[in-house]
């Protein structure tokens, strides 16, 4: 497990930490968002690797045309059957992930989120989202620990809009309070997400809320909390940075996908 120390550069106007308010939003909802999070000249940094990398197509990608979900190419010989959807291992294509993720006002919100020793898993997420026009998709209602592999269903995912993110291009919709209900086997269909035509999930859904966000702003959702998102209906693409984090006592199963790439310990001007 490799070591990265934290930059500690903060970021000017923002907050170092949560309030004990915004901490038991948190605990009650599933969620949080904390604007202006990342400064004008991160986002701009990291909307310039991913042009770079959507332009290239280097690196490891996922296509849209892979999921086949609602409103997408269904192979990649079809007429947008190339639009990428993830550039995957985000935080190896350039410093400036690494460097905003152990910035202080990013790190010490992991750490009251986690506890005072956070992991980032390169194995899920790791990545940054697009919405393009005309071919980009929609995903069904799921939880994010559906197809992860931990000790505890414990973790915390961090979304960052590298735009504005609105209904009308895809932004994520969330159902407060999830991550504390149980659910049968019998709601979900056979990739794990909720079935919408199931009575008893319909007044669930019904909760449900959009996530609106402008670019730098920053929504800290756990695991279990139920998100779904739709199509982008605009002619502007949309880009989202996206990484997980867990405590360090909460390692992948051995064997399984979640312990199949190397983790980082964000430890300020720690080591291990």
């Amino acid at each position: 497990m490799e070591s990265f120390p934290s930059s500690n550069v903060p970021n000017s106007g923002v907050p170092s930490s949560f309030s004990a308010d915004e901490l038991a939003a948190f605990d009650r909802q599933g969620f949080i968002v904390v604007p202006g999070l990342a400064d004008a000249t991160t986002v701009e940094r990291m909307i310039q690797v991913t042009r770079a990398g959507l332009d290239r197509g280097d690196g490891p990608i996922e296509l849209e045309a892979d999921l086949r979900y609602p409103g997408a190419p269904q192979s990649r010989d079809q007429t947008g059957g190339t639009t990428i959807r993830r550039l995957k291992e985000a935080q190896g294509r350039d410093p400036i992930f690494t460097r905003w993720i152990t910035d202080d006002p990013v790190l010490n919100r992991l750490k009251q989120l986690i506890g005072p020793r956070v992991v980032m898993p390169l194995s899920h997420h790791n990545c940054i989202m697009t919405k393009q026009p005309r071919f980009s998709s929609q995903t069904g209602w799921h939880q994010d620990i559906r197809y992860w592999s931990f000790s505890r269903p414990e973790l915390v995912s961090l979304w960052l809009a590298l735009g504005e993110e609105t209904p009308d291009n895809g932004c994520l919709f969330v159902i407060p309070g999830t991550h504390r209900m149980r659910f049968q086997p019998e709601q979900f269909d056979e990739k794990l997400f909720l079935r919408t035509d199931l009575p008893e999930n319909q007044p669930l859904i019904a909760g449900k809320q959009p996530v609106k966000l402008a670019a730098g702003d920053v929504l800290f959702f756990h695991a279990l909390t139920f998100h779904a998102a739709g199509r982008n209906t605009t002619q502007q693409s949309k880009y989202s940075a996206v990484f997980t984090f867990r405590a360090e006592d909460n390692p992948p199963l051995v064997g399984t996908r979640s312990a199949s790439m190397p983790e980082l310990l964000l430890t300020p001007g720690g080591s291990t």
